[in-house]
This record gives C-alpha cells, sequence and structure tokens, in this order.
C-alpha cells in the first residue's frame, strides 16, 4: 500500500510538460488567482498569438505578391500582430474583457479584408471559428457563447449574400484569390489545433491532479480505518456501528517512556516514535491486524472484526511477539533502551466511526478496558494475556500462569505470560541469505508451519508450561 506521508509530498505528474517560456508567454497579464478564469485567459492568449501568427504570414505573403498594391491589407495584418501581442496585458480591466475585444476586432477586421479580396479569397470561413469561443467563456457563460456564435453567424450570412465575388483590390487577379483561399484554408485548421491542443492539454493537467487527489483522499480514508469499513462509507451508510461478540484488543506501550523523554529536545522525542511506529505499522498487514490508534507512547490494534475470533486472537499473538522483537532493535532514547509491556484480551466490543472533524474508526467495551489494564498491569518485555484470550489462542501458544490479579475495574482475574509458539520445527538449510534469517529472528517466517520461527518456538522455560 502506497504510503500516505510519500503521497501527500508526491509533486502530481503533469500530463504534458509545455517550456517554461512558452508557460510565461502563455500567462501574460493574468493577475486572476481563480484557477479556471486563470484556465480561460491562457486559452484567449493562445488565440491571441494565433491570430497575430496568422496575421504575419499574411504581411508576408501579400507583400511578396504586391506590396504597394495590397498595402490596405498589409496595413490590417501589420495592426493585427501589435494587437495580437498588446491585447494580452489587458486581462486586468475585467474577466472577458481581451476575449470579446478579440472577437470584435478579427470579426469586422475580417469583414473588411472580405470586402477588399471578395467571397472567391474564402476568407469568411474563419467566422467557423466562433465555436472555439466556448474556451473563452466556459461552459458557466454558455450564453455570453452563443451570443457570440449567433453573431458570428449573422456576419458569414451578410458576407455571403453582400460581400463583393472578387473584392475591391485587384479584382481580376485570380491567381491572388486562389494562394489567399489555400492560405486562409490552413490557418483555420491550425488555429484550431493549436486551441483544441492547448485545451486538451489544460483538461489532461486537471485529470492527473484529480486522481492524485483522489489516490490521496482514498489512501487517507484507508489509513485511518480499516479497508471494509472505509467501503462501507463511500457507499453513503449513514453510520457504522457494528457488534463484534469476541474482538481480540491488544494494548502496548514503552516502559520508562515518560522518564527517558522528559529532558530531550521534541525533534529527538518525535523521531523516535515515529519511527517504531512506523515499525509496528508495518507488521499490521502482514498479520492480519487492525491498528487502532496510538495514544502517546501507546499501541492499540485488534483482530477478529470479521468474526473469526481464534484467527483473530492467534494473529494478535503473534503481532505481539513481532512488535517485542522490533522494538528490540530499537536504539536507546535518551540512554535508556525502553521494553514493551504488551496486554491482550478478548471479549465483546462495540466498532464505529465518530465525529465530523478528523473523524476515526475506535473500539469501545470491557474488551477494550480490559485489554488495557493487561498492558498497565504487566512487566517490560512481556506479552500478559488474560483466561479468555487463552481460552482461545491455547492450542496454538503455550502460556505461563502468573497467578490471580486483583484488576482495577475488573476485579478478581487469572491472568498468563504468552510464552512460545507450538509449531513443529522446520529442518533449515546450510546457508541462507541474511534477509531470510532477519525476518525468521523478528518472528516472521511464512514458510514454517505456524508462520514462527522455531528460535521463538522452543524459548527456554523457567515455569510450567500451561
Amino acid at each position: 500500500m502506497t504510503q500516505l506521508r510519500d503521497l501527500l509530498r508526491r509533486e502530481p505528474t503533469p500530463g504534458l510538460a509545455l517550456p517554461d517560456w512558452l508557460e510565461r508567454l502563455l500567462s501574460v497579464g493574468i493577475v486572476t488567482n481563480d484557477p479556471q478564469l486563470a484556465q480561460r485567459q491562457r486559452c484567449v492568449n493562445v488565440a491571441c498569438y494565433a491570430a497575430a501568427i496568422s496575421s504575419a504570414s499574411y504581411l508576408v505573403i501579400t507583400s511578396l505578391y504586391d506590396f504597394g498594391g495590397l498595402l490596405l491589407l498589409n496595413a490590417y495584418n501589420a495592426m493585427m500582430i501589435v494587437m495580437g501581442f498588446v491585447l494580452p496585458r489587458w486581462h486586468r480591466l475585467g474577466a472577458n474583457v481581451v476575449a470579446i475585444v478579440l472577437i470584435v476586432l478579427v470579426s469586422l477586421g475580417q469583414m473588411y479584408v472580405i470586402w477588399m479580396l471578395g467571397i472567391n479569397s474564402d476568407l469568411h470561413i474563419v467566422y467557423t471559428l466562433a465555436g472555439a469561443t466556448l474556451f473563452f467563456f466556459g461552459i458557466e457563460n454558455w450564453r455570453l457563447s452563443l451570443a457570440v456564435f449567433v453573431y458570428a453567424a449573422g456576419l458569414l450570412l451578410f458576407a455571403l449574400n453582400f460581400a463583393p465575388i472578387d473584392g475591391l483590390l485587384m479584382p481580376d487577379d485570380g491567381r491572388l484569390r486562389d494562394l489567399i483561399s489555400s492560405h486562409t484554408m490552413m490557418s483555420v485548421v491550425a488555429i484550431n489545433a493549436a486551441l483544441i491542443f492547448y485545451a486538451l492539454t489544460l483538461v489532461r493537467r486537471a485529470e492527473v491532479e484529480l486522481e492524485l487527489q483522489y489516490e490521496r483522499s482514498e489512501t487517507l480514508i484507508a489509513t485511518v480505518m480499516p479497508a471494509a469499513i472505509a467501503a462501507r462509507l463511500t457507499t453513503s451508510e449513514d453510520r457504522v456501528a457494528d457488534r463484534i461478540e469476541n474482538l481480540t484488543v491488544l494494548f502496548a506501550d514503552l516502559a520508562g517512556f515518560t522518564a527517558a523523554a522528559q529532558d530531550l529536545p521534541p525533534e529527538e522525542i518525535v523521531e523516535f516514535l515515529d519511527n517504531v511506529v512506523r515499525a509496528f505499522d508495518a507488521l499490521t498487514e502482514p498479520y492480519g491486524v487492525e491498528k487502532i490508534k496510538t495514544v502517546g507512547d501507546c499501541y492499540m490494534a485488534a483482530a477478529g472484526f470479521d468474526g473469526y475470533a481464534v484467527e483473530g486472537a492467534v494473529a494478535i499473538g503473534r503481532f505481539a511477539r513481532a512488535m517485542i522483537a522490533v522494538n528490540a532493535m530499537h536504539p536507546q532514547l535518551g540512554g535508556r533502551k525502553l521494553e514493551l509491556r504488551v496486554g491482550i484480551h478478548c471479549g465483546p466490543a462495540t466498532a464505529g466511526v465518530i465525529g465530523d472533524t478528523r473523524f476515526s474508526y475506535d473500539i469501545w467495551g470491557a474488551a477494550v478496558n480490559a485489554a488495557s489494564r493487561m498492558q498497565s498491569q504487566g512487566e517490560p518485555g512481556r506479552i500478559q494475556v488474560s483466561e479468555a484470550f487463552r481460552a482461545l489462542a491455547k492450542g496454538h501458544f503455550e502460556f505461563v500462569e502468573r497467578g490471580v490479579m486483583e484488576i482495577r475495574g475488573i476485579g478478581l482475574t487469572r491472568t498468563y505470560y504468552w510464552l512460545a509458539c507450538r509449531c513443529v520445527p522446520r529442518k533449515r538449510a546450510a546457508a541462507r541469505p541474511p534477509l531470510e534469517l532477519l525476518l525468521d529472528w523478528v518472528g516472521y517466517s511464512p514458510a514454517a508451519t505456524c508462520g514462527w520461527s522455531p528460535a521463538f518456538c522452543f524459548a527456554s522455560r523457567s515455569s510450567p508450561v500451561v
């Protein structure tokens, strides 16, 4: 499972990375903090630059063809080149000011050019770009886009019905009309492609960001509660509340932590606890245990939510022994080696999700209270369990009786210490990889009959096994 902290720190992978200089050029004049408006204004800037480049190409063609005879067109194209680079700086005047000015300027200017060169030049097809104004105004301003579309359609019909066929400039030059017609077709296709390409780039970026946010939210939910509970929440279940008839609950704390951490800087304390808790968290999934929460240096976990009480008890027992083994590998804190004190109990419990802010999945009931007492009145480096836990797990583990104790809030209770795992030792190979040896030493070895290495299963015993 992806770790939440790594996911939160991960930067979204852009769908398509444009060069920095191009990003700066497309963002010229945009001062808004609204990301949606900024995207639309970048599309307007793309259209401004496309109009300037198109006008520059017309200026080159007409200048080379007949600079003097087409001077009026050259003047118009030169003006459009300047305006294409000036208009983006006017975004500060209003959200849609530049888009509207560009539309009016291009539409009326195009009508002027149509009148100069005539319908045979096919310059009127530029009005078919009106649909692209949706990129300028967005779906939320569809009425404005519809008005522009009607306006462009009206100008197109007017040109088709009233504009001269060959125009007013050099009306007998059919070669010029063919040249302009071909170039107009290519320009419209290029402008359409540029707008659609950039719009799709923005869409892809938004999709990537949404995918990352969705992954973060799913990982966050999976981090604070079991997967089955998270699934129930995402299906709009109003209240998550369950009764578990026999839940195995574990509490573990670091004996002597408060005294060891008393005079230490907060960075050292947090780093130590973070390393310990993360090591315990890494054990939960392999052992089939659900972490409930941490309170200070106390770690709480449980198993058996699915109704399989024996399997849950066995999972918690193995998990507890692995916790002690892993904790033994951690460095000292404040010059003191801290041992883990673990308590386990089985019994009925209530589980559910509570709260609106920083909500969590928690468990309550006698099993929780008893497990907490098992831990608080236990001994460092040992796992104290209740008689209820021993009754469930005695076929899998061996225990030594501690005796009858007065447990606050419960009364006289017979308690036991977890001693060893009942399993058949396996034959070891002559040479084994260091990683496999380490897994055996910390108590997780899937190849073993019960998942535990004989090093744990046949520990030296000084008390009778029960």
